[in-house]
C-alpha cells in the first residue's frame, strides 16, 4: 500500500473548515483513502491500483488552494518523498 503525507499545520489556522474541504477535494479525485490527523491528511493507495505521481498529486493540492481562493496566502513544497507540506507564504516587503 502506498503512503503520501500532507502536512496542513498552516491550513488548520485560517478561518473555516478548509481541512475537510481538501479531504472531500481529494477524495473525490483520487482513487484513495483519506483520513486527518491533527495536523496531516494521509492518502493511502490500493497496491493493485497505481498511485498519481508527485507531480500530479502537487497539481491537485495547487488546484484545491486556487479553488478556495488561498493562492495568494499558501503554497505547496516538498516534505520529502512521499510528503508534502501546505506552507504559508513569506510577506514580500515592498
Amino acid at each position: 500500500m502506498s503512503t503520501v503525507v500532507v502536512n496542513v499545520s498552516d491550513l488548520r489556522g485560517y478561518e473555516g473548515d478548509y481541512v475537510k474541504d481538501l479531504m472531500d477535494f481529494l477524495e473525490d479525485r483520487l482513487d484513495a483513502t483519506v483520513s486527518s490527523t491533527k495536523n496531516e491528511v494521509t492518502l493511502e493507495f490500493e497496491e493493485e491500483k497505481e498511485a498519481p505521481s508527485r507531480k500530479d498529486l502537487r497539481l491537485l493540492l495547487r488546484k484545491f488552494l486556487h479553488r478556495e481562493y488561498l493562492k495568494e496566502d499558501l503554497r505547496v513544497i516538498s516534505g520529502g518523498e512521499d510528503a508534502f507540506i501546505i506552507k504559508e507564504r513569506k510577506e514580500q516587503p515592498e
